[in-house]
């Protein structure tokens, strides 16, 4: 990729998660743009752009993880300061977009965050958003600047296959997850099952029933996200005690906050495959857990946003 045709583009990061930048610009052959992003004494941030962008595509590598609020202002700040030193086209490249899990109005008086994301996003300048599993593809239409949706599936899919396992059942945590779920089943030519939860409360789910044929397979849990993993680990003993013969999970964006780890290591999981979309601290790292790099599939998208390219082409 080395090459004039690739002069004309600019890969800038915040302090979220740099080491996924670099390794999106190692494989692109570009050094990371010159940039510091601080903060002055009373918590505010300061964004410095070191190096000329008139006219060059940007792309902004930031996933709004923990410290959030933080991540997202240091994300619209250097958009903003993008936007003021005439950046052709400006594109927020968000592998885990926050504040997405309040996408419509589940009961009275409730936000939609993701909207609200959206719109400071757009007001801030970003003329692109390329990001991967949505919380709920709809947030695609809460932008009116496009949106490249990538999607995690495939490089969890491909890591389970080549484990060679049989008897496998690809399960659901959820009712929102069952497409996930059914478009990796059918990948790895394998039925569904799925878990049927209520959520009393925001961080808490307890499983009613398991819809599906569970008992001796090898269970595999898909899921997009893992917070506080209540969810998830409450499906895996419920499959495990239901008699499934092994019970494997994966998902997109590892939150990983409050008792999670606790959870995952006291859970029925026996592996635990993970993307880098956020970054993983050493002491949230168990021996369970193997986590595969999306760096590839973001160094391939961006550089089909800048060559014109197809991203669908990136699925088939």
């Amino acid at each position: 990729m080395k090459n004039g045709s690739f002069s004309e583009y600019r890969l800038f990061t915040g302090n979220s998660h740099p080491e996924l930048a670099e390794e999106i610009a190692s494989i692109m052959g570009q050094p990371l743009g010159k940039s510091t992003v601080t903060k002055f004494s009373d918590g505010e941030i300061s964004v410095s752009v070191w190096e000329s962008v008139r006219g060059r595509d940007t792309y902004i590598i930031q996933s709004t993880c923990d410290p959030v609020n933080d991540n997202l202002m240091e994300l619209l700040i250097m958009i903003d300061a993008m936007k003021r030193a005439s950046a052709g086209r400006i594109n927020a490249v968000i592998p885990y977009y926050g504040y997405a899990r309040q996408d419509r109005k589940a009961k009275a008086r409730d936000p939609i965050s993701a909207k609200l994301v959206a719109n400071l996003l757009m007001a801030a300048g970003a003329d692109r958003v390329l990001s991967m599993d949505l919380h709920a593809s709809q947030i695609q239409g809460y932008f009116d600047i496009p949106v490249d949706h990538l999607v995690g599936m495939p490089i969890l899919a491909k890591y389970f296959k080549e484990k060679n396992l049989e008897d496998l059942v690809v399960v659901s945590p959820d009712h929102g997850s069952v497409t996930r779920a059914r478009n990796m089943a059918e990948y790895m030519d394998c039925p569904i099952a799925i878990v049927d939860k209520r959520r009393p409360e925001p961080n808490k789910s307890e499983i009613m029933h398991i819809i599906g044929d569970i008992e001796g397979k090898n269970c595999i849990i898909i899921d997009d996200m893992i917070d506080t993993a209540g969810t998830i680990t409450n499906a895996a003993n419920a499959l495990k005690k239901l008699g499934a013969k092994s019970v494997l999970a994966g998902a997109t964006h590892p939150v990983l906050s409050g008792p999670a780890i606790s959870r995952l290591e006291e859970s029925a999981i026996s592996e635990l495959v993970l993307l880098n979309t956020l970054p993983i601290p050493p002491e949230k790292r168990i021996e369970k857990m193997t986590v595969l790099s999306v760096a590839p599939i973001f160094a391939e998208a961006i550089t089909r946003v800048f060559t014109n390219g197809s991203i669908s082409k990136l699925f088939d």
